[in-house]
């Protein structure tokens, strides 16, 4: 049992976290999550309408009675998201932990404490994450360059990003990005983290809500295959190697290129539809991490959780008898 400054303030079991998801983060891999002892985080925004988010809670609720949350990520888009009603839905459903990301929570994080809600907030850099512990959120899950999703511009990973936030934050961390085994949740206990977030290792498990098709790639990539996109336009992004996401970074390197000229490529409907639902591998551009790497196998996340903790002991108590 691994007992940190999360599992207490959060009410779980192991320091073990599946962050949003859009298209991924639905009640099957949620309840999941919780029902083995982590803390999960249905994706707000993958539900069309804040009704159906409010729905889809109360689903989650019939599947588990163990702690979960929902993620808010906050981002510009070409349609407007009533993210005012979303949020109102948050509160109305009882949720009691929300996971902020993307741009200044403020005004959500307010509206949430007020609620009595427990908020994390993702960052990608310390001093996101110095302002987002100034807006009083209770913990920090911080982006090491490794990440599938958003990592930021500036190239940090995870050994030094960690302990680099542990050194200024007072309010609990959570390590994102290339975490997909025991002894990688050691590691960030090392550097400072209370636990670990993962994204990648949890669509590569039994109960993810997408093709088996993108599991087993999950599993056949190496650490290599992921591809940056949109550094030109200076939203880098991570995501799988493959025909689509090869194609968007020879356009974006073309003198003079927008996004508009990829827009049709990097469609976030068309990855779900094609790659995660239909299982098209090459019908779109899909997220995912350099953990990749370190994934063998899809197994439930009952199994996955419990080989993590199981692990990280064992590398601690080999470090603790001096690596013998």
């Amino acid at each position: 049992m691994l007992d940190t400054r999360f599992t207490e303030l959060f009410g779980v079991e192991h320091p073990v976290v599946c962050g949003g998801m859009t298209g991924v983060g639905t009640a099957e891999l949620i309840s999941a999550v919780a029902n083995a002892g982590g803390l999960g985080f249905l994706t707000a925004l993958t539900q069309p309408t804040p009704a159906a988010l409010a729905a889809e809670i109360a689903r989650c609720r019939e599947m588990t009675d163990k702690p979960f949350g929902v993620n808010l990520t906050i981002l510009p888009t070409v349609t407007p998201v009533p993210y005012e009603e979303y949020r109102q839905a948050i509160i109305d459903s009882g949720i009691t932990i929300v996971e902020t990301a993307g741009s200044n929570p403020k005004e959500h994080v307010d509206a949430f404490k007020a609620a009595g809600i427990k908020v994390i907030h993702k960052a990608v850099a310390v001093r996101h994450a110095v302002k987002a512990q100034a807006l009083g959120v209770d913990a920090v899950s911080i982006d090491g360059f490794e990440c599938a999703g958003h990592p930021g511009n500036e190239d940090i990973p995870g050994l030094i990003l960690i302990p680099a936030a542990a050194r200024v934050l007072d309010i609990p961390i959570i390590a994102s990005g290339g975490f997909a085994t025991g002894e990688g949740l050691a590691a960030a206990l090392a550097l400072g983290a209370c636990a670990i977030n993962m994204g990648t290792r949890f669509v590569a498990s039994e109960e993810a809500p997408v093709h088996l098709n993108v599991k087993e790639q999950i599993v056949a990539n190496d650490e290599r295959q992921t591809v940056l996109v949109f550094r030109e336009f200076g939203n880098t992004a991570r995501v799988a190697r493959n025909s689509i996401s090869e194609e968007i970074t020879a356009i974006s390197a073309r003198p003079g290129a927008q996004f508009a000229d990829v827009a049709h490529l990097a469609s976030g409907a068309r990855g779900r539809t094609e790659v995660l639902h239909n299982g098209d591998m090459e019908g779109g551009m899909w997220w995912a991490g350099q953990s990749q790497g370190l994934i063998d196998a899809v197994l439930p996340c009952k199994t996955i959780i419990s080989d993590i903790v199981t692990g990280a002991e064992s590398a601690i108590h080999k470090l603790g008898s001096g690596l013998r």
